[in-house]
C-alpha cells in the first residue's frame, strides 16, 4: 500500500510556472510579457469581453440576422385530422368553435391522424398530407380567404 507522503503527480503532467518580471535572463523580464504600457499592462487592466475602449462594439454595430416582425404575423390555430374524425357533415369555422377545437383566428388543418368520413372542410390553410387524406376519404377541401 502506498503511503500518502509518497504520492506524486504522474510524470510530465505538471510544469513549472514561468516566473514573471525576474530579470532578462528568465525570458519574461522587463515588462513581464505584457508589452509596452497601455490599459492591459496595468495591474487592474482586466477589461470585459467585447469592450473596444468606448467605441461601439462590433456586436452592437452589426445588424442582427433573422429579424421577424412578430407583431404582424398571422398565427394559425392548428386542427388535426384525428380531431375532425369526431365531427360530421360540413366542417366550418363556426362548427370548430362550437366543438371547442379552436378559439379564434385563422385555421390550418394538418394531416396528423386518419380520416375515414367524407367531410367538406372549409379552412384557411391545409397541409398537403391533410388535403390528400381528406380527398382520399371522399371529402372536399375548400380554402377560405383571410
Amino acid at each position: 500500500m502506498n503511503m500518502l507522503s509518497t504520492l506524486r503527480p504522474k510524470g510530465g503532467s505538471t510544469h513549472n510556472t514561468k516566473r514573471l518580471g525576474r530579470g532578462r535572463g528568465s525570458g519574461k523580464g522587463g515588462r513581464a510579457g505584457k508589452g509596452n504600457k497601455g490599459q492591459k499592462a496595468r495591474k487592474s487592466g482586466n477589461i470585459r469581453r467585447g469592450f473596444e475602449g468606448g467605441q461601439t462594439p462590433v456586436h452592437r454595430r452589426f445588424p442582427k440576422f433573422g429579424f421577424k416582425n412578430t407583431m404582424f404575423r398571422t398565427r394559425y390555430e392548428i386542427v388535426n385530422l384525428s380531431q375532425l374524425e369526431k365531427l360530421d357533415g360540413e366542417v366550418t369555422i363556426d362548427v370548430l368553435k362550437s366543438a371547442g377545437l379552436i378559439k379564434k383566428g385563422p385555421v390550418k388543418i394538418l394531416g396528423n391522424g386518419a380520416l375515414k368520413k367524407n367531410l367538406t372542410i372549409k379552412a384557411h390553410k391545409f397541409s398537403e398530407s391533410a388535403k390528400s387524406a381528406i380527398e382520399k376519404a371522399g371529402g372536399k377541401v375548400e380554402v377560405i380567404q383571410l
